[in-house]
């Protein structure tokens, strides 16, 4: 029987900053039955602002919900089951501007969204694009931004691009004993290669003292992804 989808939309213009970090500092947020997933020995965060379109809940369009910015800090896990490795992100904070899109993640999905005042831009000249997300937090807007050229290309199969893109899954802490599951759907992605990037984030602040260390930490890499259509499905509690 074919599962039915919870959310559709399409996420745009991805802007990817990706940091090395000490497993240990992800201890404490790692879901039951998960384990930190690695890139030639490297456990990766990601602060990651993109663009919700044509958001649908349950096929139902929501007036003034539609369209909106999202920024999230994530990293990666590994979920075996039945011999298969399934590969997923957790997120230690999502923050959007809508509350009532606050409720239904915390409330359905137990994730960790956050309602802030947020803004965002794409400019394009003939050379070039410019792409920013800003989010307000004790009056103080933080940003993440990048420009690009206008040529995209394929992501290279085994690069660390596609180890930061091809996660299908998405895992939450439920208890010791159990964890949230649910599956993300989207074709892979073309990627903007980033010329330039301003990344101004208060991480501990936001996200706790595990992550201070990234505000003053240049990223391993910060691209611009495309985008697609997505389809997010219903969460199932896994229990081994």
């Amino acid at each position: 029987m074919k599962q039915k989808k919870f959310l559709t939309a399409q996420w745009l213009r991805l802007i990817m900053a990706n940091y090395e970090i000490d497993p240990e500092k992800l201890r404490p947020f790692v879901p039951a039955h998960t384990e930190p997933d690695t890139f030639n020995n490297r456990t990766y965060v990601s602060l990651v602002g993109f663009l919700f379109y044509d958001t649908r809940v349950m096929g139902i369009r929501f007036p003034f919900h539609v369209t909106f910015p999202e920024v999230n800090l994530r990293f990666y896990v590994r979920y075996k089951e039945n011999g298969e490795i399934k590969r997923g992100v957790v997120f230690i904070k999502e923050i959007v501007p809508k509350q009532a899109i606050t409720f239904i993640a915390n409330t359905l999905f137990k994730e960790r969204y956050v309602t802030l005042p947020m803004k965002t831009f794409v400019h394009t000249t003939e050379k070039e694009q410019h792409v920013g997300y800003s989010w307000k937090y004790k009056n103080h807007w933080n940003k993440l931004e990048v420009k690009t050229g206008l040529e995209k290309f394929p992501i290279q199969p085994g690069s660390e691009e596609e180890f930061i893109t091809e996660h299908y899954w998405g895992y939450t802490a439920v208890n010791a004993a159990s964890c949230g599951e649910y599956q993300v759907a989207h074709p892979g992605w073309d990627i903007y290669p980033v010329e330039e990037f301003t990344i101004d984030c208060d991480f501990e602040q936001l996200y706790g003292k595990a992550f201070a260390e990234l505000k003053d930490k240049k990223p391993a890499s910060v691209f611009l992804a495309e985008g697609s259509e997505i389809c997010v499905y219903p969460k199932r509690i896994k229990y081994s």
